[in-house]
């Protein structure tokens, strides 16, 4: 007999939970040092990061969280507090990097792409975050991405839908000069207008409209293509087929952690947790 129970599909590999525990466990450390960590019992930061995961992958809410992981309303502590203290940012920006690496790329990206998805809100979204994407015909928020040529994202900025892919690109030009200076090349589509090129120009970043090449029908894999399969990742997530999160930042969250489950999955090269329960014995005659 174990008390281990069976590991859930998204469940971390040791291999996996190896990329992320020095952040998480350097983080518990401060809090400690500060006088400022929890009392009693410490929960297993692992376990924690598989109940985030397992939101994540599901779609499940978190007062559906399966009872075998810390109680919803810890592990939900755990989530706010990493994403207010830029822990989770960290931990994506650490994996990208050794996904770059392992990809053999630069560290730090000189081009990069930028794009739009609209996508449904649930009822507990605030009416006034919602839009209508009068274009896709669908009412929620959009989700403004910028990604290097992997499909790892740089940048995200959510609005509602009813703001325009140009509004959404200034914000994202704004951002990818100050948190990638790296960044000299920005290739966006054909919806951008001149204003997002122009704040391009001040930034020190070449914007630079793709077209779909004339007469072509069907798809047809540009330069831009990568965003276009990052947005197919996010759904792989089902937290992410629609938009549930009250918060704009807690939606932003939540993509940081679809891509921390694909990019560990990517640098493993494991999809399946290692922790397997014992196999039975029959001492039966």
């Amino acid at each position: 007999m174990t008390s281990e129970r069976p590991a859930y599909p998204s469940d971390l590999s040791d291999q996996r939970w190896a990329l992320i525990e020095p952040i998480v466990s350097a983080w518990r450390a401060e809090r400690a040092e500060a006088s400022i960590g929890i009392n009693g019992p410490v929960h297993d930061l692992r376990r924690i990061v598989d109940a985030i995961l397992y939101i994540n992958r599901t779609g499940a809410q978190w007062r559906y969280l399966p009872h075998d992981f810390a109680p919803r309303q810890t592990v939900y502590s755990y989530y706010a507090a990493w994403e207010k203290e830029g822990v989770t940012a960290q931990i994506h920006e650490a994996l990208r990097t050794a996904r770059r690496h392992q990809a053999k790329r630069s560290p730090r990206p000189h081009a990069a792409i930028a794009d739009a998805q609209s996508v449904k809100t649930s009822a507990n979204v605030p009416e006034a975050d919602q839009g209508i994407d009068a274009g896709k015909k669908i009412k929620g928020r959009k989700r403004h991405i910028v990604t290097d040529f992997l499909g790892l994202l740089l940048a995200v900025v959510i609005t509602a839908a009813s703001v325009s892919d140009t509004a959404g690109g200034r914000d994202l030009v704004d951002i990818v000069a100050v948190e990638h200076p790296s960044v000299a090349t920005l290739l966006v589509g054909n919806g951008y207008q001149r204003s997002v090129i122009e704040r391009g120009e001040a930034a020190g970043i070449d914007v630079v409209v793709t077209q779909k090449p004339n007469g072509v029908k069907g798809f047809q894999p540009t330069a831009r293509w990568a965003v276009e399969r990052t947005f197919g990742w996010f759904t792989q997530h089902r937290r992410l087929v629609r938009d549930y999160e009250t918060l704009p930042e807690r939606a932003e969250t939540q993509i940081h952690w679809s891509m921390i489950d694909l990019m560990s999955k990517h640098l493993t090269g494991q999809s399946a947790p290692s922790r397997r329960p014992p196999t039975q014995t029959d001492d039966s005659p």
